[in-house]
């Protein structure tokens, strides 16, 4: 597959890329500092420069055109709420729009388990602004016509992995996810029809990501 990760100087998509490169994928990362080019490239995917604030729907369906899949992995990063906007849900929005309009099957959102009006936090806690974000991306996917998963990982660690889960998670029950993990779960669900069309809140257990894709 021909795979575009946007936010690929992040930390999970840094793991990412080298796990679907060696799986013989062909990959893009989108970054937004040139200075971050050296850092992608040395995972083998191939760096492309671009500010997903400002570009237009018009110029993502022209960086996807010829793409299979996209995972999005970007963030503001709690840099300000204006930004979590643009970013979060406006940006992550138009490439969506722009994945459908460049004729691509899968997109994979890295989102988190707390991205459900279920479990709102007040609206004075500065984490609603990110919360309402990420819902309305979520729910903006699974309106379209794409092959869409979302994945919603516990609280991110920098723990190591070992591509086992713990599927009975869910949304803020206090299971941590490592960021291997989160990017071992992205390259398996991005070429794996099983996934399609789902949401996927999970943790670290002992439950093989195949194992677990097989149950859905």
């Amino acid at each position: 597959m021909r795979i575009t990760i946007f936010g690929g100087h992040g930390k999970v998509a840094l793991l990412l890329a080298p796990l679907l490169v060696e799986a013989g994928h062909e990959v893009s990362s989108v970054v937004r500092n040139p200075d971050h080019v050296s850092d992608v490239e040395a995972t083998g995917a191939t760096a492309v420069v671009s500010s997903l604030e400002d570009a237009d729907t018009a110029a993502l369906t022209e960086l996807l055109s010829g793409q299979d899949g996209v995972v999005w992995s970007a963030g503001a990063g709690g840099s300000s709420p204006e930004r979590t906007d643009a970013v979060d849900r406006d940006a992550a929005i138009r490439s969506m729009d722009a994945a459908v309009a460049a004729g691509v099957k899968r997109y994979v959102m890295v989102s988190f388990s707390g991205a459900s009006t279920e479990h709102l936090v007040p609206e004075d806690d500065p984490f609603r602004r990110y919360q309402d974000a990420k819902i309305a991306a979520d729910e903006h996917l699974r309106g379209t016509e794409l092959g869409w998963t979302v994945l919603g990982p516990g609280a991110l660690t920098d723990d190591p992995a070992d591509a086992r889960v713990n599927p009975a998670a869910t949304s803020r029950d206090g299971d941590e996810s490592p960021r291997e993990l989160v990017a071992q779960v992205a390259a398996a669900v991005v070429a794996d029809d099983r996934a399609t069309r789902k949401t996927l809140v999970f943790g670290k257990g002992d439950v093989p990501i195949d194992d677990w894709l097989s149950s859905l």
